[in-house]
């Protein structure tokens, strides 16, 4: 058998990992200046008219991620809602990205001179590649995350909670990552949120936003941490904020405790 008729063999069971979002950074550095385009697999219950907005179905028949100059007329959730793909543009100027574009189902207009189409990308590779393009690209492009999260099959908490832990990464990103840590991971983000909320070494706004996030776990998942770091931290802001969002839960664990210090003797 052939070198040639091996590699053909690994891509077809598999065995071959593409690499094609992994090298998102480099290749941007060699793209001309204009519009670059790439598209993947959204996950199920995502869908868009193509330009304006973006929904999830598997949260509620009428809710949506995001929308384009939204006026209130809510006659959109009439519209047809297409499942994927999600379809990203980037305007790249010097190898820089300068904007961000991001949609689901519709399809490209007719491309010029100054589009470069990447075409249809692994969902999984795509998604990875669009967090190091937001790792690298500065506080101004962390919307980069957002598309990332939609991409179907993609697992994406592990790294974002490793750029959430990366002091190099500008500060509004690092906190964007936590967000979407907590939208996506469940229990499993719990013990790293819990780690960057308990380092006092940290940056405070990073801290507070990850008391947020566990504010945003199920709640089996995230009001035992709230209560611990309501009970044990060191930091009375950090302390504060964990107690309203405790208050906000509605949770008996949150009652229960409002109740033991209530009763502390003065």
């Amino acid at each position: 058998m052939t070198r040639s008729m091996v590699a053909m063999l690994l891509v077809a069971t598999g065995m071959v990992r593409s690499t094609s979002g992994q090298s998102l950074v480099s290749r941007l550095k060699r793209v001309p200046d204009g519009e670059v385009r790439l598209a993947f697999a959204a996950r199920n219950g995502i869908c868009g008219d193509g330009r304006t907005f973006i929904r999830d179905r598997s949260s509620g028949p009428g809710n949506f991620i995001t929308m384009d100059s939204w006026d209130g007329d809510k006659s959109w959730r009439n519209r047809p809602c297409e499942e994927g793909p999600v379809r990203v543009a980037l305007m790249v100027r010097a190898g820089e990205i300068r904007s961000v574009k991001i949609y689901v189902g519709g399809s490209w207009p007719s491309g010029g001179a100054n589009v470069t189409d990447w075409g249809q990308l692994g969902a999984n590779d795509a998604a990875l590649g669009l967090i190091e393009l937001a790792r690298t690209a500065g506080s101004d492009h962390d919307d980069l995350i957002f598309p990332a999260t939609i991409a179907d099959s993609a697992v994406i908490w592990p790294t974002l909670l490793q750029m959430a832990r990366d002091r190099t990464v500008h500060r509004s990103t690092r906190s964007k990552a936590v967000f979407w840590v907590s939208q996506i991971a469940g229990d499993k983000a719990a013990e790293g949120l819990n780690d960057l909320v308990a380092d006092d070494s940290e940056d405070q706004e990073v801290r507070e936003q990850a008391v947020f996030a566990l504010s945003q776990l199920p709640k089996d998942d995230g009001v035992p941490v709230l209560v611990r770091v309501a009970r044990t931290n060191k930091d009375p802001e950090i302390r504060k904020k964990a107690m309203f969002w405790l208050g906000q839960s509605e949770d008996p664990r949150a009652l229960a405790l409002f109740e033991e210090i209530l009763s502390r003797p003065n």
